[in-house]
């Protein structure tokens, strides 16, 4: 379980409220708008009003004392920027902040965030690919160049085993699990027998998948 402090009940800080939640870790959640605050309660550990671009303010939540602050200030990159910056300065472990764009990632990273996400840009990216392509059915970015990918099992491969098909050896692609009904498969070997009833999820670069499954 973490302690989490949490600035900015937009959307996206609300969603990460829910999920917050639901992983029971304790969270303090802060925004300016006392109805954004007052429906976040049955969610959260505890919760206030307040403008986190005040340092004063800021000061008085021990900062230091959290395993992470997310800062998902939507609206206002102006107070996002001096937030992070802040957080920073008062001692914070770990802070991550929300871009909407490139520019502000880059001047987020340079005055003191541990980690950018950037939700417009990471679901632009999942909706192309999800929805231009055959097989693949979801993937997890995890650098530039790797990702993990959850794919159908193509008709050619129907009834042959891992070992046979080799994809590590032909395209660089690692095979991690094999689900069925949604549930991942607890061990992949050599002789796993593939179907087309089956999902998998393969860790590799996305020209190496477009290569194997023809995409």
């Amino acid at each position: 379980m973490k302690t989490v402090l949490l600035i900015g009940l937009g959307r996206f800080g609300r969603h990460i409220a829910e999920k917050l939640d639901e992983l029971h870790h304790q969270v303090m959640a802060v925004d300016k708008d006392e109805q954004r605050v007052n429906a976040a309660l049955p969610i959260v550990t505890d919760a206030q009003i307040g403008d986190a671009a005040n340092k004063d303010f800021l000061r008085s939540l021990g900062v230091d004392n959290y395993d992470v602050c997310f800062v998902t200030i939507g609206d206002d990159f102006q107070s996002s920027l001096v937030v992070t910056s802040y957080l920073k300065e008062l001692g914070a472990k770990k802070v991550i902040s929300r871009a909407s764009m490139e520019v502000q990632r880059q001047f987020l990273l340079r005055n003191g965030a541990d980690d950018v996400v950037y939700p417009e840009k990471q679901l632009a990216a999942w909706t192309a690919i999800r929805n231009t392509t055959d097989h693949v059915l979801d993937y997890i970015p995890l650098d530039n160049e790797y990702a993990i990918y959850e794919l159908t099992v193509p008709s050619e491969w129907d009834g042959k085993t891992v070992g046979v098909l080799d994809i590590r050896k032909k395209y660089n692609l690692n095979l991690l699990a094999v689900r069925e009904s949604g549930k991942p498969g607890i061990a992949v070997t050599s002789e796993t027998q593939l179907s087309q009833e089956q999902t998998i999820l393969v860790l590799g670069k996305w020209k190496d998948v477009q290569k194997c499954f023809r995409t």
